[in-house]
């Protein structure tokens, strides 16, 4: 077998039918490499339907093509496109005939072309998608994942046929399961062998076994091997600990196909009692729900940008992360296998009631089953995934007669893959829509507020959240499709927990989705309650659309009440995570990081003073506050500001410049936060936390001073120049010393030289008219991100200037790997 990246040279344009070229003079096409997102680049627009919910980008076709030339290609060789995503509505064709489609946006499928193409000669690989008011966030468009180009002999390794398991594991042994399926397509039956093999982290063999199989034309066949593995390295989220299973297909001496699958050696357990163990060892998940896109690179998938996600939230304290709400990408389940991230990997937003006028409800009942198998058969092999999810959300999970859908989902998954555990985001909430609307509307008139539609009543659902979570009629209501599940998944259902410990002693449930603002709250039910296994945040990353779920808004910032939570144009993010789109952490992260245990020190974050005397307009419970890492607040001397300390101390205390101005115990209104308001003066402010009278810990922040120095800081500077690898340059206005002149916002200007290009620009602004594409943008709060692309072997210069600021260059090498 060959299994090669097939992402080079495609070019795309907007779609064109036949038709359309015979009328005009046609759309040109542009050179691109894959991942692609064609929509990320097209101009916003105010007027977008559902603006609110996709940025304010609008919706579109897209065509891709390449030609394809096999002139070596074997009498009997199967040829297969491998997709890992493309959004949505996919068609295939080679030389113009229908190949392979695929209504989802988001799984992972195969085309067989060998059938269509000509030996020898050019040909033509098109494809067709599109997207339309079928997603409640920015979902992209196009080829955004990996391709790969798959051939293989008459007699081959099924395409994802080779499984890996570890069903009895201790410190001693494993035992590895290996199953592969062997499919003969050709004329003649065929006595072949497989051989298989485990290969340790060290490239040492440790384990080996072989088996012969015979196949009739047509048919296939499983092998089934048991290995042993002594003392085995196991996978953990702290030792994330691979090995390989080497398979050879061979036909008498010669070896004619092979693949080489990645695996983890670990045991998943669960009770009421433990909750989640792995590796007999109690596992709290500290978890993030995550959209899909990557910020400025929109939904382009690419391995490096997939891989520092996860890096990113891994460093930021989470150890599990959930898919939101569809699964997720290839490249990231092998970044979590790596890196070590346990993740629940989610199937539908939407079974067969939609969410929006085009989503993918209209294609459920015809596309779930495939759908199903192609996560379960992406993902089994992966360590990281310990969760399959069914579902986000979805109301038939209410109704008795629908709730028929979760089992057939449950035991669907179960039928593929019975090693993992089977949940569901369930939110009695949404399952109670029937009912809940109609109560909240009459109290919204009650109070003589406006019906501002579905935002407006969730912006006000905190305040009712526990009577309708806890209430009879959502427990009779979910019973059925919570039953049917391994782990009950609850969004925004704190309230159940300890309910259901006695009207479910058997339930185990994890926070599938919770509010960033009941993070102390939500993490002690977790800690004191055995049949709580996590808690997973609405988010742990910023995210592209649902435009200001998490924005800070003033009275007279704008209308709240015309669009609910969201921002109207030119909202962009949703800004609700503890990172934001570039990767940076906001205080909400170090405050969680503290809740979780794992910080010790106090941090420090400042409102901006400016807004001191603002009117707070109604927020969601997905905002945080606008405080920021900054004691830089040229203009604003001799005003008032608020302070925000984040410390699990007793007492913290704040001194200006070495002098005291105030101490105050922890607590209060949020736990594990103290509020100070002082006169702004530059200079130095210090915290001291104290436990027991004694100090614990301490943080500090200084202004700036007038110096202005561009830093440009990249994440590396070796990079491969193959294979689609990024650099991502962290760009921050600053005095020279490091310190962010946080106010002085300005555009930065991005330059590329030698075999390199900027893939994009952007800084963590939620609201701005901008785009990723140009080699200009503001940054905010004093901070942007370059993304360098190689696109060779060689040296790369970046020069990043700003008006007012020395300019910043770092210099890159590209190496062939």
């Amino acid at each position: 077998m060959t299994r090669t990246l097939f992402n080079d040279g495609w070019s795309y344009r907007p779609a064109a039918t036949a038709f359309h070229e015979l009328a005009s003079a046609g759309v040109d096409w542009q050179a691109i490499r894959l991942p692609h997102d064609a929509l990320i680049s097209v101009a916003r627009q105010p007027g977008v339907e559902g603006g609110e919910t996709s940025g304010y980008f609008p919706g579109g076709a897209f065509q891709y093509r390449r030609t394809l030339n096999l002139p070596d290609q074997v009498p009997g060789t199967r040829v297969w496109l491998d997709f890992d995503g493309v959004y949505r509505d996919a068609m295939v064709y080679v030389n113009n005939a229908l190949a392979g489609q695929r209504a989802s946006g988001y799984s992972r499928f195969n085309v067989r072309i060998d059938p269509y193409l000509k030996p020898g000669m050019d040909n033509e690989i098109r494809v067709d998608c599109r997207t339309h008011l079928d997603s409640r966030w920015y979902a992209g468009a196009g080829i955004y994942r990996d391709v790969h180009l798959v051939t293989k002999p008459a007699a081959h390794l099924a395409i994802d046929g080779v499984r890996v398991t570890t069903p009895d594991v201790d410190a001693e042994r494993a035992v590895v399961m290996a199953a592969v399926t062997v499919d003969n397509t050709d004329l003649a039956s065929k006595t072949l062998t497989v051989s298989v093999e485990v290969v340790d982290g060290s490239g040492r063999v440790v384990a080996t076994s072989k088996a012969p199989i015979t196949l009739l034309p047509t048919e296939s066949g499983t092998v089934r091997r048991r290995l042993y593995v002594e003392n085995p390295l196991r996978w953990s989220v702290d030792s994330p600990n691979l090995y390989q299973l080497r398979v050879e297909l061979r036909d008498r001496e010669e070896a004619i196909d092979g693949e080489v699958v990645p695996f983890g050696v670990r045991s998943i357990r669960i009770d009421p009692v433990h909750g989640l163990r792995i590796n007999d060892e109690i596992v709290k998940l500290r978890g993030a729900c995550i959209h899909a896109d990557n910020g400025p690179l929109g939904m382009a998938a690419f391995a490096r940008a997939e891989e520092r996600k996860v890096a990113g939230l891994k460093v930021a304290g989470f150890n599990a992360v959930r898919s939101a709400h569809h699964p997720i990408s290839s490249a990231f389940l092998d970044a979590c296998d790596r890196l070590g991230m346990i993740v629940m990997d989610e199937t539908f937003d939407v079974w067969t009631s939609p969410k929006t006028n085009d989503d993918y409800a209209v294609d459920f009942p015809q596309w779930w089953e495939r759908d199903v198998e192609a996560m379960v058969a992406k993902d089994r092999n992966h360590p990281s995934v310990v969760f399959y999810s069914i579902g986000n959300e979805i109301p038939e999970t209410g109704n008795e007669i629908a709730a028929a859908w979760s089992r057939r989902l449950a035991e669907k998954v179960r039928s593929l893959d019975d090693t993992r555990l089977v949940t569901n985001g369930v939110n009695a909430f949404v399952a109670m829509l029937d009912l809940v609307i109609p109560a909240m509307r009459e109290r919204r008139r009650g109070e003589g507020q406006a019906d501002g539609g579905v935002n407006a009543l969730m912006a006000g659902f905190s305040e009712i959240a526990a009577m309708i979570q806890t209430s009879p009629e959502a427990t009779n209501r979910t019973e059925e499709s919570f039953a049917v599940l391994d782990v009950a998944g609850m969004n925004y259902a704190a309230d159940r927990y300890e309910l259901d410990r006695e009207l479910f002693p058997d339930r185990v449930i994890v926070g599938t989705e919770t509010w960033p603002t009941h993070i102390a709250r939500n993490w002690a039910l977790v800690v004191d309650n055995g049949h709580v296994i996590g808690d997973f945040t609405w988010t742990g990353w910023d995210y592209l659309g649902e435009n200001g779920v998490g924005v800070v808004r003033y009275v007279d910032d704008f209308d709240v009440s015309a669009g609910g939570f969201a921002t109207p144009y030119p909202g962009l993010t949703a800004y609700c995570g503890d990172i934001d789109i570039t990767g940076f952490r906001r205080p909400v992260s170090y405050y969680r990081e503290i809740v979780f245990g794992l910080r010790h020190d106090p941090y420090l974050a400042v409102r901006p003073p400016q807004h001191f005397d603002r009117e707070l307009a109604v927020t969601t419970m997905w905002a945080w506050s606008d405080a920021i890492e900054s004691w830089s607040w040229a203009g604003e001397e001799g005003r008032p500001v608020r302070i925000e300390v984040y410390s699990a101390a007793d007492e913290v205390e704040l001194l200006l410049d070495g002098r005291p101005v105030g101490r105050r115990a922890v607590g209060g209104e949020l736990a594990c936060r103290a509020v100070f308001e002082l006169t702004y003066h530059p200079g130095e402010l210090e915290c001291v936390a104290y436990a027991d009278g004694q100090p614990t810990g301490r943080a500090s922040l200084r202004s700036a001073a007038d110096r202005r120095v561009v830093v440009a800081t990249p994440d590396r500077d070796m990079l491969d120049a193959e294979g689609g690898d990024l650099c991502f340059v962290d760009v921050a206005l600053t005095d020279g010393t490091g310190i962010v002149h946080t106010g002085s916002d300005r555009a930065v200007r991005v330059r590329v030289a030698g075999p390199a290009v900027l893939q994009a620009l952007g800084s963590a602004n939620p609201i701005t008219e901008e785009t990723f594409c140009q080699p200009t943008h503001e940054t905010y709060n004093g901070r942007a991100l370059a993304i360098i692309r190689p696109t060779g072997a060689g040296e790369i210069t970046v020069v990043v200037g700003a008006d007012g600021f020395e300019p910043a260059t770092c210099v890159l090498r590209a190496v062939q790997s």
